[in-house]
């Protein structure tokens, strides 16, 4: 299957799923029934638990960003030092170099790979952290103001029915 029939697919699964949702709750809406809608991109940006959980990553991987830019340079710098220097260095010299730069290349291209590895696998991990915890308040702003659906996508959303705000006020109230 192409990427572009699975994005279909996938898209046509969750309206389907969509408008047999709002069938079954059909009978509920029409008596009356409390509907809300959380932004959850908006509440991953904006609350403070997800601020501290970026900025937490920020701080525990500055540190190797940092080495693997300065690695980069000094990579980009020899391979442009090479450039320069090859039309006077010998046949073996130009060959010895060649084979230095291709290892601290591969060298360079091992650490970038570990560095995103393990920085997507954190930022997974705190990003559920933060979820879980997001999900925890959800439940209980709906319990504390009797909603009976709290949404999290939409393809249309009536602005009164976003309660994000609350959402976001009440994670960052909560330690």
């Amino acid at each position: 299957m192409t990427t572009k029939t699975t994005t279909l697919a996938r898209h046509l699964l969750r309206a389907s799923l969509l408008s047999v949702s709002i069938a079954l709750a059909a009978p509920a809406f029409a008596q009356g029934a409390r509907i809300g809608f959380v932004n959850s991109d908006r509440m991953l940006r904006e609350a403070e638990p997800a601020k501290a959980a970026q900025a937490k990553l920020e701080q525990e991987f500055s540190r190797r960003e940092k080495e693997l830019n300065d690695a980069g340079n000094a990579l980009r710098a020899a391979s442009e030092k090479f450039e320069r220097d090859a039309p006077t260095l010998s046949e073996s010299q130009r060959s010895q170099r060649q084979r230095q730069l291709l290892e601290q290349d591969r060298e360079f291209q091992r650490k970038s790979r570990e560095f995103q590895e393990d920085l997507n696998a954190r930022r997974n991990e705190e990003l559920q952290a933060v979820l879980d915890r997001a999900n925890r308040v959800v439940k209980q702003v709906a319990e504390a103001e009797k909603y009976d659906v709290i949404l999290q996508e939409a393809v249309y959303l009536n602005p009164q029915l976003d309660i994000t705000d609350k959402v976001i006020k009440a994670l960052n109230a909560s330690k």
